[in-house]
């Protein structure tokens, strides 16, 4: 989803008891410190060790690769581009090293702030001592190394579905990523809102399915597809039946853009496109002449394979098909169905 204002996800999150809507795979708090210059670091874990002592195999870490392709974990733990060339990938060198959202990012001013921390193995600034446990919880719970609960940046409410094969394959695949030792300050947010902050219980019942749609489902929640492309109301809460009927607007370094309805109704982009094309959007970032907004993760998402390409778009065909026009090429008009400007706004 990407970096947007800490405002919205406050409000948001906090008020659907705890519902997370961003990128991040461990927002666990860092102890403080000032930030120093971001350099890559010897004493990386191989392959078949971990800081809890366990193994991995070669198939885990590239199960977990792939996991963090699709939760796109560092478009939020690296310093980015939201250039064509690379969209939403982190800046060469800063891979997991965290990233401290400024104020234009975040909308949160001094002393406040929000740190997505450095989740290389790094044994001193980063994940490098924290437990496979802790990591999990972290993902999962919603609940850092050091107990605290996480500032709803960090997707838990998505990723508490996901299996234990898979968190186990993540924490492998991140236990591997070249360490990059750089100190980043915690976050700080205010006390009334940190009060209001609570972890996700242990209890979950997660599998990926055994057919196209529950398999598509499951990867679109590790995507946090509708994170972003389900409008919200004054109140920061989603707008019943327009779960992802697009109109959420985004501001950022990418600019200023409306999700797209990914309904199967006849206004949506998706109503008229095959499997194959879609697949191909996802590859390119691109539908006709018209190019992807970085801020939309197709920069991991193309990395997906085919088949769990097909098997979100049959996820996505089952939708209930939603009426909602919407956008960015057109000047922005209110829309009386999400109450956002957005292009075609006036047309709904």
């Amino acid at each position: 989803m990407g970096k947007v204002k800490v405002e919205f996800y406050i409000r948001k999150w906090i008020g659907m008891a705890g519902r997370a809507g961003l990128l991040a795979v461990l927002a666990a708090v860092q102890s403080g410190g000032s930030q120093h210059p971001t350099r890559p670091v010897r004493g990386g874990l191989p392959v078949s060790a971990n800081a809890s002592g366990s193994t991995c195999s070669t198939e885990q870490v590239a199960r977990g690769e792939y996991v963090s392709t699709i939760a796109h974990c560092f478009m939020c733990h690296s310093e980015v581009s939201y250039t064509r060339e690379r969209p939403g990938l982190p800046l060469p060198g800063t891979m997991g090293s965290g990233h401290i959202f400024s104020p234009e990012e975040t909308g949160l001013h001094p002393p406040f702030r929000v740190v997505a921390p450095n989740i290389t193995p790094d044994p001193v600034t980063g994940s490098g001592r924290w437990s496979n446990e802790q990591i999990i919880r972290a993902i999962r719970q919603g609940i850092g190394h050091d107990g605290r609960t996480l500032f709803p940046l960090m997707p838990y409410r998505y990723f508490h579905q996901m299996t234990d094969a898979d968190a186990r394959a993540l924490v492998c695949y991140l236990r591997t990523i070249p360490p990059v030792r750089r100190r980043l300050p915690p976050t700080r947010i205010p006390e009334d809102v940190r009060k209001t902050l609570r972890p996700l219980p242990a209890e979950h019942v997660a599998s990926p399915g055994n057919n196209p749609v529950e398999r598509g489902r499951y990867l679109a929640n590790l995507g946090e597809c509708a994170g972003c492309h389900t409008p919200l109301d004054q109140r920061f809460q989603p707008l019943p039946g327009l779960e992802f009927a697009g109109g959420f607007i985004l501001e950022g370094p990418w600019g200023r853009v409306a999700s797209a309805n990914l309904t199967p109704d006849p206004s949506s982009p998706i109503y008229a496109a095959s499997v194959r094309r879609f697949i191909r959007i996802m590859r390119t970032g691109q539908n006709g002449a018209r190019l992807l907004s970085p801020i939309m993760p197709w920069g991991y998402f193309r990395k997906m394979t085919d088949q769990d390409l097909e098997d979100v778009y049959a996820y996505l065909r089952t939708l209930k098909p939603v009426q909602h026009r919407v956008d960015n090429e057109d000047p922005p008009t209110f829309c009386q169905i999400c109450k956002q400007k957005h292009g075609l706004g006036d047309r709904n």
